[in-house]
């Protein structure tokens, strides 16, 4: 189902059951926070928090299994820095990591663990069962 509907009426629909989740709760600081050093200000959509959680979520559904590290730079963008050509620029993790954790919180992600003897294996979140039920169950 996740692959069936365009991704960005996905991410919308997502982002609105994400809300009536208890856990997915925006921080207070997150309203004055940049989202990364390519940007000059805070995002000023008020569901921000929500669909960049739905698309995080998205992510990982697709990978399989992915961190804040790659996620960094998949939200970065170009730096504009006057006269001087554009440079890419990492997005912040601070907003991912939190997003990651409530996640954890609610069940829908976990930790994956390194099994000795499989080469391949990089550590990153992964979703659990519900995460996966969850997804699949936007329509």
């Amino acid at each position: 189902m996740v692959y069936e509907i365009n991704p960005r009426e996905f991410n919308g629909k997502l982002a609105e059951a994400l809300k009536k989740i208890p856990e997915f709760k925006q921080p207070e600081w997150a309203k004055f926070v940049k989202t990364g050093a390519s940007k000059e200000r805070p995002p000023e959509d008020s569901d921000f928090w929500h669909k960049r959680a739905a698309s995080i979520l998205r992510q990982i559904y697709q990978r399989k299994n992915i961190g804040v590290s790659r996620l960094r730079t998949k939200y970065g963008s170009k730096k504009n820095r006057g006269v001087r050509p554009e440079e890419f620029r990492k997005a912040g993790g601070k907003i991912i990591r939190v997003i990651l954790q409530q996640a954890d919180k609610a069940g829908f992600t976990e930790i994956a663990k390194l099994i000795k003897g499989i080469k391949g294996r990089r550590l990153g979140r992964q979703l659990t069962k519900k995460g996966i039920e969850f997804l699949e169950g936007i329509k």
